[in-house]
This record gives structure tokens, C-alpha cells and sequence, in this order.
């Protein structure tokens, strides 16, 4: 009875070995490649109100899959945007910025539903604060949702950015105190 044991143990622990020796069959994962659309012009520049910018190195990507063309990252409108506060006498705090996406006819093209808006974050940071003195800039990417409509139908003729901020007057004052130096 204990050789049956025995055995049976065997053939138990080469069983085991062998199933976990058997390759298993990788399915070939698939190639992802990004699709880059030219903005035309790639920068501009742009006014509002007291605020001076700059919009640079724009371009459109999507990411697509190889060989079948399904769309594996919807469009992304990407660039740089640098603001400079004009004023000689306001600061300004950046609230937020949107991009619009205009057709021919003047009218919005709008995302899928299942996308957010077009919303650009100004956080303060080190980098790029949001409070902006007189004649200061700051400078960040741009990375914001790009309508399908608007890459297949090509409709698209004018990217509207809108920026909320909020100007506060700019004060530079000196404080006086006299004092005088004696020995303890």
C-alpha cells in the first residue's frame, strides 16, 4: 500500500511539473502607433485683454491601432502656451482657460458625449503659478480633447481660446521706520 502511495505521489509531482512546463500560448499584442495631424499655422499669437500669448508646436494625435485602424486614443489637440501679463499696474490670477473648436459656418464643433471639455487648468505651481505681476510670464502644455468631427469632416477653420482671469490692482509701496545703532 505505501509503494501505491508512493508512486501515486510520483506521478502527482510530475504531473504538476509538466503542466507548469507547457508554454502558454501569447496572444501577439497590438502595435499602437501615433497619428499625427499638422495645425497650419503650428503658432500664433494671441491677445486678451491685458494678456499677451503665445500658442506653439501645435498638433493633433491620435493614437491608432496597426493593421485595423480602430481608434485606441481619441484626437488630442497638444501644444505649448505661454501668457504674459501686459499691464504696467494689475496682476492678474489665471482661472481657467477652454479651447473652441469653430466650423465654416462659425458654430462650435462639439466633443462626444462620452469626452469631457476642451479645459485648460491653470494650478499654481512653481513652474507656472497662477498669479501673473506686471510684465511676468508663464508658460504650460496644452493637452485638451480634439472633436472627430472635426478631423474627418475637415470643417474645422478657427480654434477659439478663451481665458478667465481675474485683474487685481498692482501696488508697489515703500515703508520707512527710523533706527538708531548704540553699543550694549
Amino acid at each position: 500500500m505505501r509503494t501505491f502511495t508512493s508512486v501515486m505521489m510520483a506521478v502527482a509531482i510530475a504531473a504538476a511539473a509538466l503542466s507548469g512546463c507547457t508554454p502558454t500560448v501569447k496572444e501577439k499584442a497590438a502595435v499602437i502607433d501615433d497619428k499625427v495631424y499638422a495645425v497650419a499655422p503650428d503658432q500664433i499669437k494671441v491677445k486678451a485683454g491685458i494678456l499677451l500669448g503665445e500658442v506653439t508646436e501645435m498638433t493633433v494625435v491620435e493614437r491608432v491601432e496597426q493593421g485595423t485602424g480602430r481608434v485606441d486614443s481619441a484626437a488630442k489637440l497638444k501644444g505649448k502656451l505661454k501668457l504674459t501679463n501686459s499691464s504696467t499696474d494689475q496682476s492678474v490670477r489665471l482661472i481657467n482657460g477652454k479651447v473652441l473648436f469653430i466650423d465654416e459656418q462659425g458654430q462650435p464643433i462639439t466633443l462626444e458625449e462620452s469626452r469631457t471639455d476642451s479645459k485648460i487648468s491653470f494650478s499654481g505651481s512653481y513652474n507656472s503659478p497662477d498669479r501673473l505681476d506686471p510684465g511676468n510670464e508663464t508658460s504650460q502644455e496644452i493637452d485638451v480633447n480634439f472633436p472627430a468631427e472635426a478631423l474627418r469632416s475637415k470643417k474645422l477653420k478657427e480654434i477659439r481660446l478663451e481665458i478667465e482671469y481675474l485683474p487685481a490692482s498692482y501696488r508697489k509701496d515703500t515703508a520707512s521706520f527710523n533706527v538708531s545703532i548704540s553699543n550694549k
